[in-house]
């Protein structure tokens, strides 16, 4: 069993060190709202389907399943994430499977309306993360998403530290310190980079600088609507 697998088998157990929350969360809710603005229910309604790359306890699936008749497809490292899921999930057209998302995905070509990458991804290495993004390109459908969350290195003070005091061997990565694991961060110029040359970057959002009392108090992350060209 890896280090990060084990963490997360503790953390589904303990939550000894994050908050893991029921509620869908805001991000993908708002993401939806801006499909629906832009194209009505084409992308989200009971003949197209989610693959959530880090289905956790499945609260992101279950919203887009109840609210939208969707059906998705889980991937998590964590077995114990899974089981939690899969109870939560009864009667839901959801299946959830423990495993990594390195190498090879395990769904057929051009068959998913829309990917979730939320705070999953960047515990890989540059070609890990490069390997992964040739993978959800073949398995979105031509005009299907890229929903992507992750922590945003640009004007935050953790971050800064992080590097500084616990570099990885790999640019704008590092060893988190009390976790034990890589945590990868990108900046908007980077986040282009990576995907433009193969996807188009429709939205980009970052979150506010999280600051109590002069202090940093909160991460600072950026989301993107990223689309598979037709």
């Amino acid at each position: 069993m890896s280090k990060h697998e084990q963490f997360w088998n503790k953390e589904y157990k303990t939550s000894e060190h994050l908050m893991l929350s029921d509620e869908p969360a805001e991000d993908l809710e708002k993401f939806c709202r801006w499909l629906e603005r832009n194209y009505g229910k084409k992308y989200l309604n009971v003949t197209t389907r989610a693959f959530d790359l880090g289905s956790g306890n499945g609260r992101n699936l279950i919203y887009l399943a109840q609210n939208y008749g969707m059906r998705g497809v889980g991937y998590d490292i964590s077995s114990e994430g899974v089981k939690i899921a899969t109870r939560a999930s009864t009667e839901l057209p959801i299946v959830y499977t423990t495993r990594t998302i390195e190498g090879v995905l395990d769904m057929p070509d051009n068959s998913v309306d829309i990917v979730l990458d939320m705070m999953t991804s960047h515990f890989l290495k540059e070609k890990e993360r490069e390997a992964l993004r040739t993978e959800i390109l073949r398995v979105l459908k031509p005009g299907g998403w890229l929903f992507f969350k992750s922590f945003l290195a640009e004007e935050d003070m953790h971050v800064r530290r992080l590097l500084k005091e616990n570099p990885a061997d790999e640019k704008d990565s590092y060893i988190h310190p009390t976790l034990g694991l890589y945590e990868h961060v990108w900046t908007e110029v980077t986040l282009h980079e990576f995907f433009s040359e193969q996807f188009i970057i429709q939205k980009i959002e970052r979150s506010f600088k999280h600051i109590r009392d002069g202090k940093p108090w909160k991460r600072r992350t950026v989301t993107a609507y990223i689309q598979k060209p037709f």
